[in-house]
């Protein structure tokens, strides 16, 4: 069996201690371990262009709180983007990014890099959204202290599309959102009652037909509303 690409994701933060827990955990740290992704952290503060490491200025035009500054993600982007020919996505983690999807999971499992800057303050210079990234997301209508949890959440669901991630094919055939709106059904196990609740008899019938019904019909029920 040919060897399966490595899929690397790197995550520049001012707070690089946080990605390494998650990241090496469950699913993704043996994806990691497997040789199947790699997850890095970078530290924005080594791109600094100052002695102080500062990474964040006062706003022009006015107005609370700081800005991260344009030059150390320009640098950091620069120093972690893998050799050229490679199929790299940079993503800025933004609260007024466009919404992220399971249809973006999917098309970004299919870059060998996607690089996340990670915001924090009153969020990050323009020109880095503008000029430097290729797309920027949001993971939801609220706002968060920074952009780490974000992009731990995108990698998670691009690294669960990653051939040989999850072993087998059906996981993803059948979880919630592999097609547009529909919903996994509902699961059970063992026992058959708890207390007064009771498995649908349907599931164990052993009629594989009317199962594959039952479960079509509940993802139908479960849609989610066209926005």
């Amino acid at each position: 069996m040919p060897k399966l690409k490595l899929r690397r994701f790197d995550v520049i933060t001012i707070f690089p201690e946080v990605i390494a827990p998650y990241a090496e955990a469950s699913i993704l740290g043996r994806a990691q371990k497997n040789g199947l992704i790699s997850i890095v952290a970078h530290n924005l503060r080594d791109w600094a262009m100052d002695k102080h490491h500062k990474v964040d200025d006062s706003p022009y035009g006015g107005g609370p709180g700081m800005v991260m500054k344009i030059e150390p993600f320009d640098g950091a982007v620069r120093a972690v983007r893998v050799v050229r020919g490679k199929k790299t996505r940079v993503i800025v983690t933004s609260a007024s990014g466009k919404p992220f999807t399971q249809q973006d999971a999917i098309r970004l499992a299919k870059y060998d890099q996607v690089i996340f800057l990670c915001g924090r303050y009153e969020g990050i210079d323009a020109r880095v959204e503008e000029k430097i990234a290729d797309e920027s997301f949001s993971i939801g209508n609220y706002v968060l202290t920074g952009g780490e949890l974000p992009a731990l959440v995108m990698i998670d669901a691009i690294a669960r599309n990653v051939p040989g991630v999850l072993g087998a094919k059906e996981s993803l055939a059948q979880e919630s959102h592999g097609e547009e709106g529909l919903l996994e059904y509902p699961q059970y196990t063992k026992p058959e009652v708890y207390k007064k609740w009771s498995v649908p008899e349907v599931l164990l019938s052993g009629d594989h037909k009317k199962i594959e019904e039952w479960r079509k019909g509940k993802q139908r029920e479960n849609k989610t509303p066209a926005v």
